[in-house]
This record gives C-alpha cells, sequence and structure tokens, in this order.
C-alpha cells in the first residue's frame, strides 16, 4: 500500500503505524526527539523537506515544541487538501535563520469529521491560513480565535475544494447582509466604526478595512479580504505542467514584479520534473527578474509618496517614470511591458534581442542614471520632514512579531529579521554575485520604506553584473531552455514546496501529483497574505492617519492576497 494510502482512525491519525526511522542529524531526526512520542503517527518524505504526521487533538503539543525546541520559527504555509478517504493539512515549517531546515508537518482528519487543534496559539499566521483552509477545502480548527470565512462571503454554501462540492448549491445572500451594521449598536464610549474600501486609493486595491475608532486612536482593525479571489489555484490544476500554468504568476502581481513570480513555478516545476536549467538561461533569469523586482519597488516607492504626503507631482511622476525605462527594457527582452510570460520550465522563452550590443547599452544607460534619481526621492522623500513625521515610529512591528506573523520581505528586513531567499536558499545565478541582503532595525513605516529603496540599489548591482556576464559569453553556448519532455507527468503522490524572493518576499507553491499532466493540488503561499495578516498588529493604538501610512508601507499587492 502507498505510504499516502493510511486508514484514518477517530483522532485522524493512522492505524497502527510505526514511527519510521530517521537519518542522524536531518530535520525530522531534530523532530522526532522533540515532539511527544503520543503526537506522531508516521512520517513521509516530500520532495523538499521531510514530514512528520501529527495526530488531530496534538497539534499545539506537536508545534510548540518544533517551535521551542526546534528552531522553526517560521510557519511559512498552510496548505489543506482533501483527498478521497480523509482531509490533510500541511504545515509548512521553515527557521528564519536557514530557510533550508525546512520540515512538513502533516495532520489528516477523517471525512466524517474533519476537525483538528488549530496551530493559532503556535504560530499567529496560522489564523489567516486555516480561514483559508476552512473556507475551500471545509476543515474545521477547534479553539482557532476566528474560525469564519476569509475569501467567500460569509453567506456561501459549501466549500468549493470539497471533493461533495457540486457547484450548485444555492448561494442566497439574506437581507440581513444589507442591514445597517450599527443599528444595534450600544456602545459605551466615544469608539467610532469606520469601514475603509473596497474602493478607495489608500487602500491598495480592493482591499476593505474595518476599524474601530476610539476618537483618533484604532482600538481595532480588521482586513477583509476575497475581493478579487479568482481562483487562480484552481486553474493552474486544470492547466498542464508544461505549457498552461505559466502564464498565471504574472497575475498575482500587477506592480511588474510577475518575473519574479514566474520563478517562482518554474522552481517547483523544475525540481518536481528533475529539469536542470542551462546556466546562460539562469543569467538571464536573474537579471531580468531583478529589473522585474525594479518595477514593483519604484511603484510601491512612488506610491506610498501619494498615500502619506499627496505627492503626485514630483516622487510619484518621478517613480513612474523609470518604471517606463525598466518597462521598455523587459518589453524588448519579453515582448510585453506587465504581464511577461517569458519564463519556461527549463529556460526561458527566447535570447536576448538583436542587436544585442544596443540592448546592453540601454540597460546601463539606466543603471549609471540611478544614483542620480535615487538621491531625488531620498530628497524629496526619506529627507522630507512631513514624510519623516508621518513615518518614523509608527506601524511598529518588532521583529518578534514578525516572525510570528510569518513576514516576509522587506516588511521582515525592516524589522531587522536578516531573511532572504536569493541567499539563504540560493537559485539562479545569485551564488555567483557581489550584492548584499538590506536590512533596517527601525521596524516602522520610515525603515521599510528605506530597505526597498536600499534594495533598488542592489538590484540594479545585480541587472549590472549579469550584463558584463552575458556580454563575454561564448556565442556557442548559449542555450536557453533544457530539452523539456513535451508532457510532463510527475510520480503520483508526489509533494514539494518550493519558494523564491519575490518582491514582496516569500513567494512558495505546494504542488502535489496524481500521475497526470496536471496538478492535484496547487497551493499559492502569497508573501503579501501574511505580511498583510501582520496589519492589526502594527497600526492598533496608533491615529487613524498612520493607519493609512502603515497600510502602504505593507505594500500589499491584492492579487497576490486574493489570488
Amino acid at each position: 500500500m502507498d505510504q499516502r494510502q493510511r486508514q484514518v482512525g477517530e483522532t485522524g491519525g493512522t492505524a497502527s503505524a510505526a514511527v519510521a526511522p530517521a537519518d542522524a542529524d536531518s530535520p525530522i531526526d531534530t523532530a522526532l526527539a522533540v515532539v511527544p512520542d503520543d503526537a506522531v503517527t508516521d512520517t513521509e518524505q516530500h520532495l523538499n523537506a521531510p514530514a512528520l504526521v501529527v495526530r488531530a487533538d496534538r497539534v499545539q503539543a506537536a508545534l510548540s515544541a518544533l517551535r521551542e525546541r526546534a528552531g522553526f520559527d517560521h510557519c511559512a504555509c498552510v496548505t489543506g487538501q482533501a483527498y478521497g478517504d480523509r482531509y490533510e493539512s500541511i504545515y509548512h515549517l521553515r527557521s528564519y535563520d536557514d530557510p533550508t531546515r525546512e520540515l512538513s508537518v502533516v495532520v489528516p482528519t477523517p471525512t466524517a469529521d474533519p476537525q483538528q487543534e488549530s496551530a493559532a496559539s503556535v504560530y499567529p499566521t496560522a489564523d489567516w491560513h486555516e480561514r483559508e483552509a476552512y473556507d475551500l477545502v471545509g476543515i474545521e480548527y477547534d479553539d482557532h480565535p476566528d474560525l469564519r470565512r476569509i475569501l467567500l462571503p460569509d453567506t456561501w454554501q459549501g466549500h468549493p475544494l470539497d471533493p461533495d462540492f457540486s457547484g450548485e448549491e444555492p448561494q442566497i445572500v439574506p437581507f440581513r447582509e444589507h442591514e445597517n451594521p450599527l443599528a444595534d449598536d450600544h456602545r459605551d464610549g466615544d469608539t467610532m466604526y469606520l469601514n475603509l474600501g473596497p474602493h478607495h486609493p489608500a487602500t491598495h486595491g480592493v482591499l476593505r478595512v474595518g476599524a474601530t475608532l476610539d476618537g483618533e486612536n484604532v482600538a481595532e482593525v480588521t482586513p477583509d479580504i476575497g475581493y478579487i479571489h479568482r481562483c487562480e489555484e484552481q486553474m493552474c490544476q486544470q492547466g498542464t505542467y508544461r505549457h498552461q500554468i505559466m502564464p498565471y504568476p504574472d497575475r498575482w502581481d500587477w506592480s511588474g514584479a510577475g518575473l519574479c513570480n514566474e520563478w517562482a513555478y518554474a522552481r517547483v516545476g523544475e525540481d518536481l520534473a528533475d529539469i536542470d536549467v542551462p546556466e546562460y538561461a539562469q543569467v538571464i533569469r536573474t537579471m531580468s527578474a531583478e529589473l522585474s523586482r525594479l518595477l514593483g519597488h519604484f511603484l510601491a516607492v512612488g506610491t506610498y509618496a501619494l498615500d502619506v504626503i499627496g505627492e503626485f507631482t514630483a516622487s510619484f511622476m518621478y517613480a513612474i517614470k523609470e518604471r517606463e525605462r525598466i518597462q521598455s527594457i523587459l518589453e524588448d527582452l519579453t515582448g510585453q511591458r506587465l504581464m511577461f510570460n517569458y519564463f519556461r520550465l527549463g529556460g526561458v522563452a527566447w535570447d536576448l534581442p538583436d542587436p544585442r550590443a544596443d540592448f546592453f547599452a540601454e540597460i546601463r544607460e539606466f543603471v549609471d542614471d540611478l544614483p542620480d534619481r535615487l538621491a531625488e526621492c531620498h530628497d524629496l522623500l526619506t529627507s522630507n520632514e512631513i514624510f519623516q513625521i508621518r513615518t518614523v515610529e509608527t506601524g511598529e512591528l518588532s521583529a518578534e512579531t514578525v516572525r510570528e506573523y510569518g513576514c516576509t520581505g522587506p516588511v521582515a528586513r525592516g524589522s531587522g529579521v536578516d531573511y532572504d531567499l536569493r541567499r539563504d536558499d540560493p537559485y539562479g545565478y545569485y551564488p555567483e554575485l557581489d550584492w548584499d541582503v538590506v536590512t533596517e532595525d527601525g521596524g516602522d513605516n520610515y525603515a521599510r520604506v528605506l530597505v526597498r529603496l536600499r534594495e533598488i540599489e542592489q538590484s540594479a548591482r545585480i541587472v549590472e553584473q549579469c550584463v558584463d556576464v552575458l556580454e563575454e559569453w561564448p556565442e556557442s553556448d548559449r542555450t536557453v531552455q533544457a530539452n523539456v519532455p513535451r508532457t510532463l507527468r510527475p510520480d503520483p503522490d508526489t509533494e514539494i514546496y518550493r519558494a523564491v524572493e519575490s518582491a514582496k518576499g516569500e513567494l512558495g507553491i505546494y504542488i502535489r501529483s496524481d500521475g497526470t499532466d496536471k496538478p492535484a493540488r496547487f497551493k499559492i503561499r502569497g508573501p503579501s497574505f501574511s505580511n498583510l495578516s501582520a496589519l492589526e498588529a502594527a497600526a492598533r493604538g496608533e491615529f487613524v492617519a498612520d493607519l493609512i501610512a502603515t497600510i502602504g508601507s505593507l505594500d500589499p499587492i491584492m492579487g497576490d492576497v486574493d489570488r
């Protein structure tokens, strides 16, 4: 019997399952040494990490031991999925100090009663992730602080990823959904409920934020997401590995950082199918991904000037001007200005445009001009007294809070958390280049802006080195794609989680194969999803104007949040 076809008992564990031996000094060996014996029922092997199978009623004990005693302080993602004979939650655990130390904690539950302990008390980031698994799959989490739908309306009937969901359930919105939410309000004191969005420029897209104000101070804030949920995971599950999935990742981040997202799927797909990418293609990927990251950061900085000081005529337009230059470069390379679809499993779609000398000259001209453009940004923003008043010591997130909520990217590095997958879980051509990971210790809105501006410098530094390498590359050795089979069919029940450093942070993808040319489960770990979940921790107790500044400094992209 395949290890995946386990008999699930009443507690969600396996029936009479023996714990498999572990290799010495491996993550699974460490895990088995600290997790209570009565919590573990089995072990598995996923392509990226070993997995511990845990009883549904011992989740908190197991995860607490792994976090406190084994150093797995980063709950990167929670995947909920349904089989014919069971439901399953997978907690993808990592270490902020070393993300290559990975462990999956698998929690099976029976189909008749898919209930398990919640992990939110151990990893606060699991709050939102478990709500999504409940919303879409139907797994219920005992002791969850707020178990309700997160992407679909509260009135939605059924769970779309549940095998029993027919799609024919009546979706009726009762009259009470249109009633005045304050009609029966009996508050004491001067608190007031303020609704922001979902159509408001300060919420960076279709994000609704409900804030309870005590005077001018934020007493409570609740992000309400799901207004642009497009079933991206389900669309990827209906596409073939080889050809039909790659166009989707660009749409998870419309700031322009789509090439980083394409690399997330390329990385997981290539590891799943054991594909080696030619070194020449790796250099092109690295250069184009950093140009794409520049698009995302320039938009973040420019729109943030609008958020906090209404600076439209200079800062915003300067940022957009630099974006236009980068978009022209990427248009020459990919044929597109935003939805690039340039990466392929095994490499990239095609080689650099001809004449190559003109293409390189355009890039070098941009890189050479960049220091002066960044100096203008610092003059207008970071040196601006009004900007400093709005951002310094507002929206503060401590390093510990960042880890609790699973924040990554500039949000984490702005709180001094030195975590960057380009360096810590190397891929592409990054290990061969000279560049630095940028961190700031302030933990406030100002620090996050500084990180993005300094990362623009580092991205330009990487791009320039890639151009140097590509200029000298022998013409006879310019291979842009590996020889990939037309149809990819990974072995059944193969599971993998892989991530890259997108413009917003850790973008991860979990795939489970079923032996066909399409994934059985495709789960997207959007960095903005976890970053935005920390909004209340950053904004509670501050002024309502600071709330606007904090939303902008988290730089959420709602296509990345809702997917």
